[in-house]
């Protein structure tokens, strides 16, 4: 592989000084795929290419510790909801894309808007307007949410007199007939059950898609949050035709209601990937969901919701449950990942991370709790305490039409104001890690960083919480060497003898206006030495 050297650039290495700055030099060289040399050393040494950065800033390429490739990459090729800007409007392209598509069996749609709805409910009726003839099937961005017309009701058994799911709901109208919104896995999944499954030509356009998503902007690893069996070939064969750039790193997910079966699988498909022998994929971790999400009353609180006071939402484990898988999986070796949104979840996924660091003694296991939106004061320590990776979403850190429609009535004043407490818990001396949940929200870790630094709608709007705030420096080290202790790396900084994952960008994001970080263009992206964007 030829010897590359970067220079007339800003080369901020990640690596702390004494007095707390990050160490900064204007040359980097690299080879093999490893780091060779930095600064004067650098400039010295032969480099079979010379790129000259004209005054560029490069860091270590970014990580994003959350995030759903295949969803995200699979958006496309259904009917286009996304961005829509009413219930009406959403309908009108599922009708037109259902015209277009006749010999479709099933309408899919993914990421529309659930706050375009009273309460987030959108009706059956609706879509039968448009659609009376086959299954409609919507996935909101939360992904949390679906909401389905009458055709796909019935074919699922759904009508008045049902029982509802432990771990769903299937929102009913006031004379108990199913509305068309269904909450949560016990509730959908039974509807996708029945949609035919994706064929692999069109899952290996979904994960083109994807990666040329990511190394546009600046990733060079992604945690994939929700692997489903099939998904673990899908992985592979696509790495295998050369549509893999950014290194990967499957979360298994575990079903509460079937996860001791699961566990001989999890191992399994840990071997296959690696007999597959690429250095790009693992699946070293497995993925738990305590809970739901807020807006839809699903997340797990401590205290009642304001609307609904006999609900603290929906957990998705029982405690102890939680506690026996989280320990079964770590005596195996795996890594923990647990969505944890509300107050309850996030003392349920710590209690269980708690235990089986008890039960099966000290390790470097380097567990995840993904989201951390609301965390009681009493369970803010115990991150640190525990050596727990605090993983946000920053892009979420914002006061939105999310949190002014559905999110603060249900949590109130007082809560609302507890959330995404991002400087709080980096204070506290606990690891984090940024990402994204693309295709919930925008995959660029500019944007990402912009509102953690910011957190704000627009450049003459308030400041949520300014207490929570990071300095630029401090959310560069979120999405570089903070997702890089998430993934296992020993180094998560340009240093000699560390891989060459680089990104370099057009300017300095600690110097721009910080509402103008996400428009820093990125010039060029670099994993494991070879340059893919």
């Amino acid at each position: 592989m030829a010897t590359v050297r970067i220079e007339n650039a800003t080369i901020w290495t990640g690596s702390p000084l004494p007095g707390g700055a990050i160490a900064v030099t204007d040359s980097v060289l690299f080879e093999g795929g490893r780091i060779l040399a930095l600064g004067a050393t650098a400039k010295r040494l032969v480099a079979d290419e010379v790129i000259d950065a004209v005054g560029g800033f490069v860091c270590l390429g970014f990580g994003d510790g959350h995030v759903h490739p295949l969803f995200g990459g699979l958006e496309p090729q259904f009917a286009p909801v996304r961005d829509r800007a009413s219930a009406q409007e959403i309908a009108e392209v599922v009708g037109r894309w259902a015209q277009e598509h006749p010999t479709a069996e099933w309408i899919r749609g993914e990421g529309f808007d659930h706050t375009l709805a009273p309460n987030g409910v959108f009706m059956a009726a609706w879509l039968d307007a448009v659609v009376p003839d086959r299954p409609v099937v919507l996935r909101a961005t939360d992904y949390h949410t679906v909401w389905v017309n009458s055709e796909a009701l019935r074919r699922a058994g759904y009508q008045r007199g049902l029982v509802q799911p432990h771990d769903g709901e299937i929102v009913l109208d006031e004379f108990g007939d199913p509305t068309g919104t269904l909450r949560e896995w016990g509730a959908w999944r039974p509807v996708y059950a029945l949609v035919p499954e994706v064929d692999l030509k069109t899952r290996m356009i979904a994960i083109a898609q994807a990666n040329e998503c990511f190394v546009s902007a600046g990733l060079t690893w992604i945690q994939d949050a929700w692997v489903e069996a099939t998904d673990v070939d899908t992985w592979i064969e696509a790495d295998r035709s050369g549509l893999v750039t950014c290194r990967v790193a499957m979360a298994l997910w575990a079903d509460p209601n079937s996860w001791r079966d699961q566990v001989e699988q999890f191992v399994t498909a840990r071997t296959k990937v690696d007999a597959a022998g690429s250095p790009r994929l693992v699946a070293n971790t497995i993925k738990f969901f305590a809970d739901g999400v807020i807006e839809s009353a699903t997340g797990a609180l401590l205290e009642p919701y304001c609307d609904c006071p006999h609900s603290k939402g929906l957990p998705n484990w029982q405690p102890d449950e939680l506690k026996s898988a989280v320990a079964a999986i770590d005596a195996l070796g795996f890594q923990t990942h647990i969505h944890a949104i509300g107050d309850g979840a996030a003392r349920m996924a710590l209690d269980a991370i708690e235990h089986a660091s008890v039960i099966n003694g000290a390790r470097d296991r380097r567990p995840v709790i993904a989201h951390t939106q609301l965390v009681a004061d009493a369970d803010l320590g115990r991150f640190a305490e525990l050596g727990v990776i605090a993983n946000f979403e920053p892009y979420w850190a914002k006061f939105d039409s999310w949190q002014t429609e559905l999110t603060e009535p249900r949590l109130g004043a007082e809560r609302t104001n507890r959330q995404f407490m991002i400087g709080t818990i980096l204070r506290s001396g606990a690891p984090i890690s940024f990402g994204s949940d693309w295709p919930v929200t925008t995959y660029a870790p500019l944007a990402g960083i912009q509102v953690a630094v910011t957190r704000k709608m627009t450049a003459t709007g308030p400041t949520w919480m300014p207490q929570e705030c990071l300095t630029v420096e401090e959310a560069l080290l979120a999405y570089t060497s903070g997702v890089a202790f998430q993934a296992g790396d020993s180094a998560g900084v340009i240093r000699p003898g560390a891989r060459a994952d680089l990104v370099w960008l057009a300017a300095d994001p600690r110097t721009v206006d910080p509402m103008q970080i996400e428009n820093i263009a990125v010039l060029g992206t670099w994993a494991d030495g070879r340059r893919v964007w």
